[in-house]
């Protein structure tokens, strides 16, 4: 085993980090097919300004390990490497590339709060799809986008394993799911009423409530700002970055 190559459950650092490159270089000719596998990140140039691209896919992993055989996004790595991203000079924007099916809410709503407290232009795109505390990491962004094929899935929160029926169980619930709906409602368009009314739908799950959402759809109703691909969410982050570096 390489001991100077990270396991998944050591630090990962910023991908544009390197021991020997001098301060200054470029961060995008350090990218390599080990930082990829590593940290999902990469970093890329056009026209003299860089971008990191970060990738949120799988479940969202919070406080318990998740099992091997699971994809994962680790809180732990990504919360630093933003703080990283939105303090390094070399960086000059974050692409957010999501494919989630949830995970772990305190986690995923912290990793949506820095992205939506950064200073850098920050676009994200939701691809595949962008459930349940996916919805707020794709709305934390200051632009956001969604594939045509992608969806969105919005329903309750909800937990695993033994609950205890009471009414402070139902009332933790309740203040956690406003927590989600207000952080949704001041980084969109959507209104509180309209989310809500998503959230509790009894008529489209089978074995749940909600609603699940198709890329257009998701713009319609002021949760995602267009529907594009890959191509209109780095051309409109290159634009704000432009706009970054030369305010009017």
């Amino acid at each position: 085993m390489n001991k100077n190559k990270p396991n998944n459950d050591e630090f990962v650092r910023n991908p544009c980090e390197e021991d020997n490159a001098p301060k200054g270089d470029n961060p995008a000719e350090e990218n390599s097919f080990e930082h990829i596998q590593d940290s999902g990140a990469i970093v890329t140039e056009r026209d003299g300004s860089v971008i990191h691209c970060l990738t949120i896919v799988g479940q969202i992993e919070g406080h318990y390990l998740l099992p091997q055989n699971t994809k994962t996004t680790k809180y732990e790595h990504v919360i630093p490497m933003l703080v990283a991203i939105d303090e390094d000079p070399r960086i000059d924007g974050l692409l957010i590339l999501i494919n989630t099916v949830g995970g772990d809410v305190e986690a995923g709503l912290a990793i949506a709060e820095l992205i939506s407290g950064m200073k850098k232009p920050t676009v994200s795109i939701v691809l595949g799809g962008g459930h349940s505390i996916g919805i707020p990491l794709a709305v934390s962004a200051k632009k956001s986008f969604i594939a045509k094929s992608a969806s969105m899935t919005a329903h309750p929160v909800r937990s695993t394993g033994l609950t205890i029926g009471v009414w402070q169980t139902f009332e933790y619930y309740k203040r956690m799911q406003d927590r989600i709906t207000s952080f949704i409602v001041d980084n969109s368009r959507i209104s509180k009423e309209d989310y809500e009314n998503l959230v509790m739908n009894t008529g489209e799950l089978v074995m749940d409530i909600g609603s699940i959402l198709d890329g257009q759809k998701a713009v319609d109703v002021g949760l995602v700002d267009e529907v594009g691909t890959l191509k209109e969410a780095v051309d409109c982050l290159y634009d704000m970055i432009n706009d970054y570096k030369n305010p009017s």
